[in-house]
């Protein structure tokens, strides 16, 4: 037991996400990383907006974005039981239960029956490799949560679509490989790309993630931010960038220069 809920210390650990979150996270599934912290940070402040939460996992976007203020509802969507069972618990350690709402369900089958009609933002951190691409991983939970077993990116802004009100944003973090891929499937699904943000772990280095920002049925146009260096050359230190972002849980100094 841990504060009341039922724990397994053989298959899950417990984590201070910050003073006011702990989590549980399970041992052999993926745990929170910095691509979901600059996710939650990324997407747009709306206090009184509901938003959904696309393979939420552990729950930890969910969370962050509820515990600072940032939405007044989340409906956090996980195909894998265990998954949602674990941000079920989440939730509740968190006494976040009249602000999240977990929904154990495929992506391809939601609909606004699942999120009480039109939303205004949707956050997702999904699947960056696709089904038929690199070597598996023996843990079927890591393997679906990195592979696009059970939907594709296309199936992931098709939802997106379904649910998000006209105007609403989709915010996604994703890999540069996949950038083609991931506006095209926004396009489709008649949200136009509105910003793009390329992470780098420092200035010598490649992008490794990408922040995407679409608006359903707006105009084409596009603007590519400065680049966010997440550690100062040869360091393990955070950027002046990077600091303020966990300071002020915001990106807007980067998407709004």
């Amino acid at each position: 037991m841990f504060n009341g809920l039922i724990y397994d210390p053989e298959t899950e650990r417990i984590d201070e996400i910050n003073e006011d979150l702990t989590i549980i996270q399970r041992k052999n599934g993926l745990t929170f990383g910095t691509d979901a912290y600059l996710l939650s940070a990324f997407a747009k402040h709306a206090k009184y907006a509901k938003a959904a939460d696309f393979g939420c996992g552990t729950g930890v976007i969910s969370l962050l974005t509820v515990q600072k203020g940032k939405y007044a509802h989340v409906f956090a969507f996980e195909v894998q039981r265990t998954f949602a069972e674990l941000t079920r618990r989440n939730v509740e350690l968190n006494k976040l239960s009249e602000k999240i709402s977990v929904v154990n369900k495929d992506i391809r089958e939601i609909s606004q029956s699942d999120t009480n009609g039109e939303i205004e933002a949707v956050l997702m951190n999904p699947p960056y490799m696709k089904n038929d691409s690199g070597r598996t991983n023996i843990h079927e939970e890591k393997n679906i949560a990195r592979r696009e077993v059970l939907g594709s990116i296309y199936d992931f802004c098709s939802a997106a679509g379904k649910i998000l009100k006209s105007g609403g944003g989709l915010y996604v973090v994703h890999r540069p490989e996949r950038l083609i891929d991931l506006t095209d499937a926004m396009r489709k699904a008649s949200i136009e790309p509105k910003k793009i943000v390329f992470v780098h772990t420092d200035s010598s280095t490649e992008p490794s993630l990408i922040l995407v920002e679409g608006k359903k049925g707006a105009a084409p146009s596009v603007t590519v931010t400065k680049p966010l260096f997440v550690y100062k050359d040869g360091t393990r230190e955070y950027t002046d960038d990077m600091q303020r972002i966990y300071d002020e849980f915001s990106m807007k100094h980067i998407t709004e220069r």
